[in-house]
């Protein structure tokens, strides 16, 4: 299955349409919403974890794309670093995707950054500032 981090703009013509929905139906996709920000009326924004089969994923976009949303890759990711985490944990509550984990033999937090959808939610959540943010400089 392929798997995209995506930040979605609505224009606020079409924040009232069951696109999302459509994604799954039209297209046979999945989705994990991260975060979200949509009002009637207004633009919205969302960011998601897309999957699929790739043929179904680029259909789904251009989909999109053609109701004038703007897709764009999260274009980031999360780095830990080891010299400053104390493994207190904190990470981990707010972690949506699991990619953050503690090993209960150890009780030492796990990173899995494969698992990882780059929401910046941990990062906000650690007191060391041991997770951080790295751009990518890669288009979609």
């Amino acid at each position: 299955m392929y798997k995209r981090g995506l930040v979605l703009r609505f224009p606020a013509e079409v924040v009232d349409q069951p696109i999302v929905w459509r994604l799954v139906k039209d297209f046979d996709l999945s989705f994990n919403i991260l975060k979200a920000t949509i009002l009637p009326g207004k633009e919205g924004i969302m960011v998601m974890e897309l999957s699929g089969h790739p043929k179904k994923v680029s259909q789904g976009l251009e989909y999109l794309r053609g109701l004038g949303v703007e897709v764009r890759p999260i274009g980031q990711e999360i780095r830990r670093r080891e010299d400053l985490c104390i493994h207190c944990g904190s990470c981990t509550a707010v972690c949506p995707t699991g990619a953050l984990s503690v090993n209960r033999e150890t009780m030492e937090v796990v990173f899995d950054p494969d698992r990882c959808s780059a929401c910046g939610m941990c990062v906000t959540a650690c007191v060391v500032r041991a997770m951080e943010v790295r751009l990518e400089r890669e288009a979609l």
